[in-house]
């Protein structure tokens, strides 16, 4: 790009001006005063007058190649007068569109991942909780689809550090403001190797007024093609918006150089707040500490030694050896010793195009990291089958499963006794009957003081094992683990009691074995063996039969001694059949109680469970770890 100057510069050494679309002066690259600045960030983007005046002042061949809706940016000093100046990026019907960025198979199924994961988990976790990964995917969706052969790094350090000097030192032209003055940057600056770039430098919010193209130089287009350069304000600047700049331009780089010199490198600020949250992007990180011309002898490899060691005890891996990493430079901005390296290793990061897909990946990382809490616990969790088991056991007690069996098997043996046995003791019971309602079976619950324990036996085995089912759990799905066991609880016990109707003993007699009708039939004979030896005994007192006193006396004999004995046999033989009784209707509530339970509260609880196992699948896709984790 060929340099151009105005013929409008003053002679004021370090506040030159440019005249904004109206005429108006206002101040330049740093942008800190003046209405016009404010009026021309709200104007819309297009050619300028100013432009059309540098165009006309231009050779043919010079301004075929010129961009033609920008500003030309000038910054004249006494001492950089005579220097090229920058030229302003712009967005013309001529410029070229660059491919869009695309992503690898992993990085794709990671992303999918954790869109899946939050979708998921959006009514589980609060929206602070997913904040940091739904901006990931938003910031990921619109990067990819930007300029894929461009990579936007930014320049970032403390006041003083030098890092703007580093800046005009790698664009080859006095672009950024230097000084004594502090803070020195007020905005961010961008500057472009190549077109194509102007959506990705939108993306940041830096207006087209400061936009910059290096000087014209074969070499070092070719070398650093794909660079979209970024100069940052103050990371430490007592200015909060210079912060809030510096902060939400880290969040949509693609890379970073951290600039330190020998007074700031060890800043507690800049590691704590920067540098030790981004280690995880270590791969798409410069550290380079400036103005090693300070320092004599062998003090700058003691600095730089220093310094590594601080970035090891931050957790940024080095990419020393072959291995990935951050890359830790020494150079001094101002001699330009060292400056020519940083120029070749920024020239082969960029042509290399992977920062963008590398820095997405690390702030997956990061916010699957900020997750992990929420997704990870490292134990063991779910309802084992003896929790279950257990569970259903309390609701059995609680509905009264066994004294619903024990009265049941008591029923049948009472009905087995009236069947079989004498009429004089059935006649005796049919007596006591009278005394008392008959009731066919016994209450299974019938005092409130039993009602009340039944109910506090349910409330305490729906908290066991709801206190089971979220062990282990992170806190918000054990919460919602907890809370689904809560709300299937309510009206469980009156689910109880009206399973504990239908399900408990069956309405009616219980059913009869085959042997009671010849039980029936020899009680019958026994006490027709008593009538007649008795008719038979009074026959003869009253005269009308022949004494025989052996035949009748062995008849009543037989009968009264073999009605019991009948009796007596047949209680034997009801033993087992009333056993059987019982434990079946016993089996049959405690089945109806452990599936009411199963309904109401296992099965929610089990949905809640199967959720969470489901994100953690998805969070395992996240970290690339095929099987889960745990």
């Amino acid at each position: 790009m060929t340099a151009v100057t105005d013929e409008d510069q003053t002679d004021h050494a370090q506040d030159a001006v440019s005249e904004d679309e109206a005429g108006t002066p206002v101040k330049d690259a740093a942008g800190e005063t003046g209405d016009a600045v404010d009026r021309e960030e709200d104007e819309p983007e297009g050619p300028s007058d100013e432009h059309a005046r540098v165009e006309d002042r231009t050779e043919p061949s010079e301004a075929s190649d010129a961009w033609d809706d920008g500003l030309i940016a000038r910054r004249v000093t006494e001492a950089t007068a005579a220097e090229p100046v920058a030229v302003v990026e712009t967005r013309g019907s001529g410029a070229q569109i660059a491919a869009p960025l695309a992503y690898d198979g992993p990085l794709r199924s990671r992303l999918d991942a954790l869109r899946e994961l939050v979708g998921l988990s959006r009514t589980r976790l609060d929206s602070r909780t997913l904040a940091e990964a739904g901006r990931v995917l938003d910031e990921a969706a619109a990067r990819r689809r930007l300029s894929g052969q461009h990579t936007v790094v930014a320049i970032a350090g403390a006041t003083g550090s030098g890092k703007s000097q580093l800046f005009n030192a790698l664009a080859g032209v006095t672009i950024s403001e230097t000084g004594v003055r502090r803070p020195t940057t007020a905005a961010p600056i961008a500057c472009s190797w190549s077109d194509g770039a102007a959506s990705l430098i939108e993306r940041l919010g830096i207006p087209p007024r400061l936009r910059r193209r290096p000087v014209q130089n074969a070499e070092m287009e070719a070398q650093l093609r794909g660079l979209v350069l970024v100069d940052l304000p103050d990371h430490d600047s007592a200015a909060v918006q210079h912060r809030e700049h510096v902060d939400r331009i880290l969040d949509l780089v693609d890379a970073v150089i951290w600039v330190v010199d020998p007074e700031k490198y060890a800043d507690a600020m800049l590691h704590e707040r920067y540098l030790r949250p981004m280690a995880g992007h270590a791969e798409v990180m410069f550290v380079v500490l400036n103005q090693i011309d300070r320092l004599p002898g062998e003090a700058a490899e003691q600095v730089l030694d220093d310094l590594r060691r601080l970035l090891d005890e931050d957790g940024i891996a080095l990419g020393e050896y072959g291995e990935p990493g951050a890359t830790v430079l020494a150079l001094s901005a101002l001699t330009g010793d060292g400056v020519a390296e940083l120029r070749e290793t920024l020239g082969q990061f960029v042509t290399e195009r992977g920062a963008p897909a590398r820095r997405i990946s690390a702030d997956v990382d990061a916010a699957a990291w900020r997750l992990r809490p929420v997704y990870a616990t490292g134990r063991r969790t779910g309802l084992s089958e003896e929790a279950r088991d257990e569970f259903a056991e309390r609701l059995a007690d609680a509905v009264g499963a066994t004294a619903a069996g024990e009265a049941a098997e008591r029923a049948w043996l009472r009905n087995a006794n009236r069947a079989c046995g004498t009429p004089w003791l059935r006649l005796w019971r049919w007596y006591q009957d009278r005394l008392e309602s008959p009731t066919g079976r016994l209450p299974l619950r019938a005092q409130a003081d039993e009602e009340a324990t039944a109910r506090q036996r349910v409330e305490q085995a729906v908290r066991t094992v709801a206190d089971r089912a979220s062990a282990g759990l992170p806190a918000p799905w054990a919460q919602a683990v907890r809370e689904a066991a809560a709300r299937g609880s309510q009206g469980l016990p009156e689910a109880l009691d009206e399973l504990a109707a239908r399900a408990g003993l069956p309405p009616g007699r219980p059913p009869r074995p085959g042997w009671w009708p010849a039980a029936v039939f020899a009680q019958a004979c026994m006490t027709l063996l008593q009538i007649v030896g008795g008719l038979w005994l009074v026959g003869q007192i009253a005269g009308f039969m022949a004494p025989n006193l052996g035949v009748p006396v062995l008849l009543m004999v037989v009968g009264i001694i073999g009605g019991p004995l009948v009796e007596w046999s047949c209680r034997m033989a009801a033993r087992g059949p009333a056993r059987r009784y019982g434990m079946e209707a016993e089996r049959r509530l405690r089945e109806a109680a452990a599936g009411c339970g199963r309904a109401r509260v296992l099965d929610p609880v089990a949905a809640e469970w199967l959720r969470y196992r489901e994100v953690r699948e998805q969070y395992g896709r996240v970290l690339g770890v095929e099987a889960g984790v745990r």
